[in-house]
């Protein structure tokens, strides 16, 4: 099918070659995801659907595809992640700091409890059940919010740190996890979403017509998603952008250099986040600043982030997955259960007002990524009547730094092999029994807030 002539291996011409297939993957998903219904009905994105085209073409099922290739789209989310997380913090400035505490806080406090739960339950079960039956990896417990909260990327990224820890398999189950992490986020939101309809708990969405009739048509008018300040005869913008990307990469490479000694394995892309920080910070204090343009940053982001879903995807070892199926479904379904322990209880009693609303956007992005929870608010909130979404936008610097794929989730395997499973899992259940005593302390979290709540 790929003969050793057309394309000679290890050259920048095999590379190019891959990342066209890649393209061409990535296109078929694309024109599979307009024109079969049941994609458009429950929001299956292109890239999940061309990741399982390249992954039933690979080396485990069909053989299409060989085995080198696939090795190679298997190292790109490593790469990608970096550029995705790069330029998280670039061009963002903070509003008024009592206007987004208003907003902000509970929305904080209770994505701070459910990546603590995510954490602190599936390596408990793991210490306590899964590692002693099965005899698995210690570190198997965190690929549960590495895959959901983290997605792709991050399970992706993390594939150096979890071979320097002993376990060369783990990328593959993270995937895998991650693969779960979006079907649950996309169906079990949709799901949870017709549930909160039927039993009045939605505030904008008042019966099933209302919910067929917001959701989103796959193909709308031509709009500018992007915009220059610079004249493209000094430099092309995405030009311009990408090479303040590069310099944010460049100083995480630098910092991870430096923090290596004190905390080996810590992979890239969290430094390069904070290496973007660095950039905003210096930049703000010019008038270069004004140059910058958040959506041209976010559109190269979403470049990356779709090809690095095909490539993770495809890449995915079936041997491997099929080894750890049995304790992987069982800590999924622990996982489900707590998530929906999480959304039911602590959703109501943490939002005064548009419970549902608030806690819907977390619960997507707590599976899956920013745009599943983002899809799901759409559909339940589509004019953005409530605070849902300026709460949700507001606390993401003081959030996603660090978990759902931030500094903490990158460390939390290194702290495992450290001390353990057990250990580590108690000490995040701890941190979020204070996440419940500071919102209590702070009027935010109220147990007596169900009836007036309309909650369950």
């Amino acid at each position: 099918m790929f003969p050793g002539g057309v394309v000679e291996s290890g050259s920048l011409n095999s590379l190019l070659f891959y990342l066209a297939v890649l393209g061409l993957i990535l296109f078929t998903g694309t024109w599979l995801r307009l024109r079969i219904n049941f994609f458009k009905k429950y929001f299956i994105p292109a890239s999940l659907i061309a990741g399982f085209i390249g992954l039933i073409l690979g080396p485990h099922i069909l053989g299409v595809f060989p085995e080198e290739m696939v090795a190679t789209w298997g190292s790109l989310p490593g790469v990608l992640i970096t550029i995705v997380f790069a330029p998280m913090l670039i061009g963002m400035t903070l509003g008024s700091s009592k206007e987004a505490s208003k907003f902000a806080l509970p929305q904080l406090m209770y994505s701070y409890l459910g990546s603590a739960f995510q954490i602190g339950v599936p390596l408990l079960i793991a210490g306590l059940i899964i590692i002693p039956l099965f005899e698995v990896n210690e570190l198997f417990g965190t690929v549960i919010e590495i895959g959901w909260a983290g997605g792709h990327g991050t399970a992706g990224g993390m594939t150096e740190v979890f071979t320097t820890l002993g376990w060369a398999g783990g990328s593959s189950v993270a995937l895998t996890s991650a693969t779960i992490g979006l079907l649950l986020g996309i169906f079990g939101g949709m799901i949870i979403i017709n549930i909160g309809v039927k039993k009045g708990y939605t505030s904008i969405i008042k019966n099933q017509n209302q919910l067929k009739s917001a959701k989103q048509e796959d193909v709308s008018e031509k709009s500018a998603n992007s915009y220059s300040a610079l004249n493209s005869s000094v430099i092309e913008s995405f030009g311009f952008h990408a090479s303040i990307i590069s310099i944010a990469i460049l100083i995480g490479w630098v910092l991870q250099g430096a923090i290596d000694p004190l905390i080996p394995g810590l992979p890239l892309f969290p430094m390069a986040m904070i290496g973007g920080l660095i950039v905003n910070i210096i930049l703000a204090k010019t008038k270069y600043f004004k140059l910058i343009d958040r959506h041209t940053l976010q559109r190269i982001q979403g470049l990356a982030l779709e090809f690095l879903i095909v490539g993770a995807i495809a890449s995915i070892s079936i041997p491997i997955v099929i080894e750890y199926a049995v304790p992987l479904i069982i800590l999924t379904l622990v996982s489900i259960l707590v998530l929906m322990w999480y959304f039911f209880y602590f959703g109501p009693r943490m939002f005064e007002k548009d419970w549902f609303e608030h806690s819907i956007v977390n619960l997507g992005t707590l599976t899956g990524v920013i745009a599943v929870g983002l899809m799901l608010l759409r559909t339940v909130d589509p004019e953005m009547k409530t605070d849902a979404a300026t709460a949700y936008a507001l606390r993401a610097p003081l959030f996603s730094p660090f978990l759902g794929g931030g500094l903490i989730t990158a460390l939390v395997p290194t702290l495992v092999i450290t001390y353990n499973s057990i250990i580590v899992g108690i000490g995040f259940l701890i941190i979020s029994i204070i996440v419940l005593v500071i919102a209590s302390l702070l009027g935010i979290f109220k147990f007596n807030r169900r009836e007036s709540n309309h909650s369950i």
